[in-house]
């Protein structure tokens, strides 16, 4: 490990600075099992680290994912019960060692940049192993860094391997001189597609059934959002009368609230979870199931995700319908999955609808194949895109793990 003046200096800085804050105790106790510490310098890394943690849980029972951030906003944002969140404290040595000795962790990853010598070090000198991923030269590059120019060489000497996104942050790599073995370009780091189960007998029989009907999805639709859904529908049939709509509750529960309204107001409707099929003079299928999201999303080319329209909801994952090849809209509230949404409106695969009217326009665009499957095909691009970026990092955890148990 190169010595480095800048760090030592650092270090001893913060170790007895005036300006340290002593960050307050954890609130809760460290779970037991394997634990990894990814700190997520984005709110992107934090999508996608939640992601890849529930695939490692799936794989290794009893395993957390501590994710930590800058960020004052974390608790909305967790999902599944193999992950913690929490607040990176101020960056010092007596921080530093006071968190590792609380959370003790099996493996770090460290994802964009913005690198924190205090507790990279000390995690190193925890014997923790350190892998950077996602690194990226805006992230990296710091303006002290000019001043203190061993410090940076001697942080990343710290990682026993550095995922660049891209050839321009590998070559940054390299002028501080990090070894060119233990960088890896990889692309971005970020959610990708995780395709759904589904009945395939049920899927044939479908297919058949709707064979040349315009077909929409509206996902994980909350009582309050009825009202446009339904009055979107309304409104597409009048220039596709054989439009069907695909409706599921975000909770199965409300489906007989649903099937209430939709009798009131004269809708021709199934229930699937009566076993009912429908026919060619269907309008509405209530899909008041659970589980079943994989048929849905293959049923239809267009989803509309729900619980986006009003706030209080958040949002529900796009990377769903993306990889399904359903093309998506949404509403303004998705602040749960936002990076997601951007990534792919930027990329023309997703289109933000706000109200009756510009849900049933939307739709009613989309209706023509060639322009969902447009959408659906640039959606699934970028949902697919870091796939394997995913699958290298879980190798690489899987195996770091499985070393550390064997000893």
């Amino acid at each position: 490990m190169r010595r480095s003046v800048s760090l030592a200096a650092y270090l001893a800085m913060s170790r007895h600075g005036a300006k340290t804050t002593p960050a307050a105790a954890p609130e809760r106790a460290r779970p037991t099992g394997e634990l990894i510490w990814a700190h997520a310098v984005e709110p992107a890394h934090a999508d996608a680290l939640c992601q890849m943690a529930e695939r490692l849980a799936a794989q290794r029972p009893g395993l957390h994912m501590l994710i930590t951030t800058h960020r004052d906003e974390v608790s909305e944002q967790t999902k599944g019960k193999c992950i913690l969140r929490a607040h990176l404290p101020e960056d010092s040595v007596p921080n530093a060692e006071a968190f590792l000795r609380h959370w003790t962790p099996d493996i770090c990853l460290w994802a964009g940049g913005d690198l924190q010598p205090a507790f990279i070090t000390c995690a190193s000198e925890h014997d923790v192993p350190l892998y950077l991923i996602d690194a990226e030269e805006r992230l990296l590059d710091k303006t002290i860094w000019r001043w203190l120019p061993d410090l940076p060489r001697a942080l990343l000497d710290r990682f026993a391997m550095i995922f660049a996104r891209n050839a321009n942050t590998a070559r940054f790599l390299r002028r501080l001189r990090v070894n060119d073995a233990e960088i890896e370009i990889t692309g971005p780091f970020q959610e990708g597609a995780l395709t759904l189960p589904y009945n395939e007998s049920d899927h044939a029989e479908l297919s058949n059934l709707l064979r040349g009907r315009p077909v929409w999805l509206a996902a994980m639709a909350q009582p309050q959002e009825l009202d446009t859904v339904l009055q979107a529908h309304r409104d597409t049939n009048r220039l596709a009368h054989r439009a069907l709509l695909v409706l599921v509750p975000d909770d199965p529960a409300t489906g007989p609230d649903f099937k209430a309204r939709l009798d009131a107001e004269g809708w021709r409707s199934i229930t699937w979870s009566e076993g009912e099929l429908p026919e060619e003079t269907t309008q509405v299928i209530l899909a008041d199931t659970r589980g079943e999201m994989g048929l849905w999303y293959r049923i239809a080319p267009i989803t509309f995700m729900g619980s986006s329209l009003l706030a209080g909801h958040w949002g529900r994952d796009p990377n769903e319908p993306a990889a399904h090849g359903s093309a998506i809209l949404y509403g303004p509230n998705v602040r749960r999955y936002m990076s997601s949404y951007s990534r792919f409106a930027e990329a023309g695969a997703a289109r933000i609808v706000r109200d009756r009217e510009t849900l049933a326009t939307a739709v009613q665009r989309l209706i023509p194949p060639d322009q969902s499957a447009t959408m659906a095909h640039a959606a699934w691009d970028v949902a697919s895109q870091s796939a394997g970026v995913t699958d290298k990092i879980l190798d690489l955890v899987q195996d770091t793990l499985d070393v550390m148990g064997a000893k």
